[in-house]
């Protein structure tokens, strides 16, 4: 029972730790801001938050086309997953599939008229959001630094 106690105990101490708090509240922060965004997103484009990061992969560069196996990697979604998520955004007249030049096997998704205007919509309405519940609450030079600090754990992270 004696050592049940210190693991109670070490447990406790681990789960309360700063570290364990601030990446929770990092976690919080981001999860409640990306509901936000989805929500505004939803009733105001009928549009996915996903989708809309469909979109802006799509309308970057005017006439691009982006293979499915390219969303999908910087979606971090599975190939069905993008393949069910094209499906919905080509039902929706927003992307079409176009077949890639030199490969018959690929296809390449390219957003439509529609899809470029939905998406100028969602751009707007994401702005809002995003100046609300992530600019607007911290000082300019904490948001400087802010930005500043996720830009080298990006790195970090993408350098691992």
């Amino acid at each position: 029972m004696h050592t049940a106690n210190r693991d109670n105990d070490a447990a406790a101490r681990a789960a309360s730790s700063p570290l364990v708090h601030d990446f929770g509240l990092l976690i919080k922060a981001a999860t409640r801001l990306e509901q936000r965004i989805d929500t505004a997103l939803r009733q105001e484009c009928e549009i996915s938050h996903t989708m809309f990061e469909v979109l802006i992969r799509l309308c970057r560069q005017q006439g691009e086309e982006v293979s499915q196996r390219r969303l999908a990697d910087d979606l971090t979604l599975t190939s069905s997953g993008i393949t069910r998520l094209i499906d919905r955004m080509e039902g929706a007249e927003l992307v079409r599939r176009v077949p890639a030049p030199g490969d018959r096997r690929s296809v390449l998704v390219e957003s439509t008229d529609r899809g470029r205007t939905v998406f100028l919509r969602a751009a707007a309405v994401h702005a809002q959001v995003v100046e609300r519940y992530f600019v607007a609450p911290v000082a300019p030079d904490d948001y400087e630094r802010l930005t500043s600090s996720l830009l080298e754990i990006q790195k970090a992270l993408s350098d691992a």
